[in-house]
């Protein structure tokens, strides 16, 4: 689990092919690497990997096809910039909210503009992840814990203060960037809660319906 709250910024050294898929050497920055041992997670752009390897200046860790196909990480480059957090434990500030660090799908940046000192970005998800994307609800993109400023079918837009610009790469995301999005936990799980022992099912249609909601109590 993670908290969405950026502790630094690496860079991919290299990408080794091995087996089919990848393995990732990431410098870690000013990441602390002295309590960070074989087995452990790390966020690297959301995505939540395990380090296999710590050749001194980082990390090396395996990257499955499924992470490959459903993330942007294969999209990276050598000296492409990753946000990195290691994972959180009983006593970590809770700052952002619950991160798995399992990505639920990639969304597009529509736009950038300037809004006072911030920025704002209109991002495109996937038509599927619409529904879990509420206004003023969390969203995690590329790892960072961020808050929907205003949403409209699948696009939705966020506002980036001056310090998050600073600390993380969404300095560098301009129109056509891809990024990597996961949506609140909690969303995911009122859905499957709502459809009780329908759940088990393959009737039932997938998502929250008005029929839903109403059987719930929801709606009148």
């Amino acid at each position: 689990m993670f908290t969405g709250i950026i502790q630094a910024v690496g860079t991919l050294a290299a990408m080794e092919p091995r087996g089919g898929d990848m393995a990732l050497h990431i410098r870690a920055g000013d990441l602390r690497m002295d309590n960070v041992s074989l087995g452990d997670s790390i966020a690297t752009n959301g995505v939540c990997l395990t380090v296999i390897e710590l050749p001194g200046d980082g990390y090396i860790a395996d990257v499955s096809r499924e992470s490959l196909n459903y993330t942007t990480l294969g999209e990276l480059k050598p000296g492409s910039p990753v946000n990195l957090e290691k994972a959180l434990t009983l006593n970590t500030h809770l700052g952002g909210h619950l991160v798995s660090g399992h990505v639920d799908g990639v969304g597009r940046i529509l736009e950038r503009r300037d809004d006072g000192r911030s920025v704002r970005f209109r991002i495109d998800a996937p038509s599927e992840l619409a529904r879990y994307i509420a206004h003023k609800g969390s969203i995690c993109m590329d790892g960072v814990s961020l808050t929907v400023n205003a949403v409209q079918g699948s696009q939705f837009e966020l506002n980036i203060v001056p310090h998050t610009i600073q600390e993380t790469t969404i300095s560098g995301y301009r129109s056509g960037t891809r990024v990597n999005l996961e949506v609140d936990q909690i969303a995911r799980y009122l859905e499957r809660l709502l459809l009780g022992e329908k759940a088990a099912g393959s009737a039932e249609p997938s998502g929250v319906t008005e029929e839903l909601l109403a059987r719930n109590g929801f709606m009148k």
